[in-house]
């Protein structure tokens, strides 16, 4: 059998739905378990044992509808048994519709409903610990009936040598492995998903002072100027325990050094999905406009816990929904004050370091 599992879209979506994959394999041993991705995506699920082979959706088939016409032929051509769709948008429906599986499996959206034989609706409220993001992916196998418990949980799969390549420059830089080291994720994907610079420096002073800990920045290139700008906004002490100079440039090189490190701790995002897919502790801060009931995956305010500001300020939210809020991010965010953060955040740094 020939499975072709659908993900396009970000470094979370990829991961969570990696469980797809692993679910699969388990239940269907002999099966050929195919992925369908973006590129940029594909660090995450480097040598996943679930994974039979990488199908990736390149960024030109979005721009070129001859590219992306000669790349459904080989879809089609590639005879798959079955297709899950955890994407479910135009692209990956026309993929699915060229696959020609008899099962066809997918979210229920009107004007696709024709081209899947199995669809589900989205959940409202989680059943679990592991969050809707993870328990709407294991929907999508419920028409499967399979008899092997479902895996609940991503992980992410490093090897031997990216381990001790990342100790090894930990090593060089002066990181001291007898006291606490956290990886810092400074910024969201954009400003409406990024706490404050100034908050945000307060948070990493408090950091610093309590659990005298040793911070690795996150964050993508183009934000470089923005991390500068957070940085200089920290108290002297503080910039002292800031290892600049190891801020990952590549997907693997950050989780490898996010195996090492005690706890992240930051803004919302890939960031903290890989984290715990990795088995390191977590701190998120969310934007007032996502909604924690899908990403606060195994949270137990232990090893992984968070905070929003609907904890704190029920009233924004009451006749709103969190898309509407979006527009004013930057609003919410100034009555995001940290003193809320660091009451939530002192009591995870301090078992972190105990």
């Amino acid at each position: 059998m020939k499975i072709l599992v659908i993900q396009q879209k970000m470094i979370g979506d990829v991961l969570v739905s990696s469980l797809i994959c692993e679910n699969l394999k388990l239940n269907y041993p002999k099966a050929e378990i195919h992925y369908l991705v973006n590129r940029f995506t594909i660090p995450v699920i480097e040598n996943n044992p679930y994974i039979d082979e990488i199908v990736v959706f390149e960024d030109t088939y979005r721009s070129s509808k001859l590219k992306f016409y000669h790349f459904l032929k080989r879809i089609k051509k590639a005879k798959y048994d079955m297709v899950i769709d955890a994407y479910g948008k135009l692209e990956s429906n026309l993929i699915t519709l060229f696959s020609g599986a008899k099962t066809k499996i997918s979210w229920e959206k009107t004007y696709s409903r024709f081209i899947y034989s199995d669809v589900f609706k989205n959940k409202i409220r989680s059943t679990t610990n592991a969050g809707l993001a993870i328990e709407d992916r294991l929907k999508l196998l419920k028409p499967l009936n399979l008899k092997t418990p479902l895996k609940d949980s991503p992980k992410i799969y490093l090897t031997e040598v990216e381990i001790a390549e990342a100790k090894a420059k930990l090593n060089h830089l002066g990181i001291d492995f007898l006291k606490p080291i956290f990886m810092i994720g400074v910024l969201g994907s954009n400003s409406s998903k990024s706490y404050p610079s100034n908050y945000m420096a307060e948070v990493l002073d408090h950091i610093v002072e309590v659990a005298k800990g040793q911070l690795i920045f996150n964050f993508a290139p183009h934000q470089k100027e923005e991390a500068l700008e957070l940085y200089h906004f920290c108290e002297k002490s503080t910039q002292n325990k800031i290892y600049l100079e190891l801020t990952p440039t590549l997907l693997r090189e950050f989780m490898a050094l996010t195996y090492h490190c005690d706890a992240l701790i930051g803004n919302e995002g890939g960031a903290v999905n890989m984290a715990k897919a990795l088995g390191t502790p977590t701190f998120t801060i969310y934007s007032p406009w996502i909604d924690k009931k899908a990403w606060g995956s195994f949270e137990d305010d232990k090893k992984h816990t968070s905070i929003h500001l609907e904890e704190v300020k029920p009233e924004y939210y009451k006749n709103n929904s969190y898309k509407d809020l979006r527009a004013k991010s930057k609003l919410l965010y100034t009555e995001f004050k940290t003193d809320f953060v660091l009451k939530k955040l002192t009591p995870f740094i301090t078992q972190i370091i105990a």
